[in-house]
C-alpha cells in the first residue's frame, strides 16, 4: 500500500516551509523582545549605566539577528544596523571621547545614503 503521508504537490512544501519560517521569526521576537525587558530592567535596577545599557541592547539585537541567519530567516537590516549602532553607542558612552556621537552618526549616515544613490545611478 503506498503512503500518502507525503505530499508530492511542491506548493505545500513551499507553504509550510514559509509557515515554519514565520512561526520561528515570531518565536525569536518574542525572545528578543523578553531578552530586552529583562536586560533594561537589570541595567536600572544595578544602575549599571547608559553605556552598559546600550552595550546590552546592542548585543541583544545582534543576536537576535544572527539567530534568523542561523535559522535561515531573512536577517532584518535595519535591526542588524540598529544593533550595532546601539553597541557603537554604548562603547561611545564608556570612553568618552571627545567628539560627540550623534553629529558623527548623522554624518555617516548622509554619507552612506549619498553613496548608496552614487552607486544606483552608475
Amino acid at each position: 500500500m503506498e503512503n500518502k503521508s507525503h505530499s508530492s504537490n511542491p506548493s505545500e512544501s513551499v507553504e509550510k516551509t514559509a509557515q515554519s519560517e514565520k512561526a520561528i521569526a515570531s518565536k525569536l521576537d518574542t525572545i528578543g523582545w523578553g531578552a530586552f525587558f529583562i536586560w533594561i530592567g537589570i541595567a536600572f535596577l544595578l544602575d549599571l549605566g547608559f553605556g552598559v545599557g546600550l552595550l546590552g541592547v546592542g548585543a541583544i539585537t545582534l543576536l537576535e539577528q544572527a539567530a534568523r541567519v542561523y535559522y535561515k530567516i531573512k536577517l532584518e537590516m535595519f535591526w542588524l544596523v540598529a544593533g550595532l549602532v546601539f553597541l557603537l553607542g554604548g562603547l561611545w558612552d564608556m570612553f568618552e571621547p571627545d567628539l560627540p556621537f550623534l553629529p558623527i552618526l548623522l554624518i555617516i549616515a548622509g554619507l552612506v545614503m549619498l553613496g548608496t544613490v552614487l552607486i544606483k545611478r552608475n
